[in-house]
């Protein structure tokens, strides 16, 4: 399986809700680098470890935003890097008001694990 295959799995397993499955494709020491913009991210955003993401980055995900997703308009490799150029979808619970924002996806994938994440993304519209 390629690196990309490997990924596109786990995008299908987060938009079926299935935060095991997602799991299963990172090591278990996964360095997760989210955007500084996003309402709830402490700790300058980095997070190690599965129990930290799930904490930090997936579970609070429902308590912000209806009907979250991520829509993948490109994916591809070159080397242990895979970049996902995307966009965001759903509606910021504070406002109401539903949102399309850019979003891009650095990952590092070695011996069939994703070891480290990076994300760019417009939060400025996500919270709008």
């Amino acid at each position: 399986m390629s690196n990309v295959d490997i990924l596109k799995k786990g995008y299908q397993y987060f938009a079926e809700g299935n935060i095991e499955g997602v799991l299963t494709l990172f090591d278990p020491e996964i360095e997760w680098n989210e955007c500084k913009g996003f309402p709830f991210i402490e700790n300058e955003g980095t997070y190690i470890g599965h129990q930290a993401v799930v904490e930090n980055i997936f579970a609070p995900i429902p308590e912000h935003y209806d009907g979250f997703n991520i829509n993948i308009v490109d994916i591809f490799e070159s080397g242990d890097k895979v970049v996902m150029e995307g966009y965001y979808m759903g509606t910021w619970k504070a406002t109401g008001k539903k949102f399309k924002a850019n979003a891009a996806h650095i990952w590092t994938v070695i011996d069939g694990k994703a070891t480290r994440f990076f994300q760019a993304v417009d939060t400025a519209t996500i919270i709008s």
